[in-house]
């Protein structure tokens, strides 16, 4: 059972969730105007990762069929309150990575868009590169697919969004076929992760790449580039910490 002092950290991080995604009135059409570009209407879309649903949400405007996952427990709920009774949604409180099993999710309280199921490894990175203090308050055992066994199930989607903390190169590696678009987030600082991500898209089909920083919602590279080109033009932005998604799509 969760200390009152435990309820109320959940509380607050739910809350910093809901304002830096839905606080600004200008954000949805923000989003809905940049995922035009990938997104035809009417396309199958998985979000893995999909915390609070602001992605959805943009989606939902273009007439896409969704299919969402969040193991962290308050986020499933979130979803399926404000989520749940869309015909062309299905949310699903389980994890995506390498095989099926279980896993153990290390969940922040204060912080839970850095909810994780990485190891030690990557979340003392983070905290050394951020000089941040996250701590990782509760392990939640949760279940996990990998996108083979989604796509077997739901069908091939025309979009996949990852975002999961450090364990992009895990989901990924549980892909073994093209999708036509899709973007995981990266940080400046993991270097080695990207190029794991690229060399293994690079190995299932012919893509191009582009990235936006952090919640711009750009394009940051007017041409569509190879993995070369892209991690040289990351690479010099420098070794300062900031994240960002990189996207694929097959040419």
């Amino acid at each position: 059972m969760k200390t009152p002092l435990a309820r109320l950290e959940q509380q607050f991080g739910m809350l910093r969730s809901q304002a830096m995604y839905y606080w600004n009135p200008f954000q949805r059409q923000k989003l809905i105007r940049f995922y035009q570009q990938f997104i035809p209407e009417g396309s199958l879309c998985f979000d893995i990762g999909a915390h609070l649903g602001n992605r959805m949400d943009a989606w939902l405007a273009l007439d896409s069929q969704i299919i969402a996952l969040d193991p962290q427990p308050l986020c499933h709920q979130y979803l399926q309150r404000h989520f749940g009774k869309k015909p062309n949604v299905t949310i699903l409180p389980i994890a995506a990575g390498k095989e099926l099993g279980k896993m153990d999710l290390h969940v922040s309280h204060l912080y839970p868009t850095v909810s994780t199921l990485s190891g030690n490894k990557w979340r003392k990175a983070l905290n050394d590169a951020s000089e941040a203090s996250v701590t990782w308050d509760e392990t939640v055992e949760v279940e996990v697919t990998t996108l083979d066994l989604l796509i077997e199930k739901y069908g091939l989607p025309f979009f996949c969004k990852i975002d999961v903390e450090g364990f992009e190169t895990k989901v990924l590696k549980g892909l073994t076929q093209p999708i036509p678009i899709l973007s995981f987030e990266f940080l400046s600082t993991r270097q080695k992760s990207r190029v794991t991500c690229l060399k293994h898209l690079n190995s299932l089909g012919n893509y191009q790449y582009n990235w936006s920083e952090g919640d711009s919602y750009q394009l940051e590279l007017e041409k569509w580039v190879d993995a070369n080109v892209l991690l040289e033009h990351i690479r010099r932005k420098g070794t300062q910490l900031f994240s960002g998604d990189i996207y694929a799509r097959l040419f």
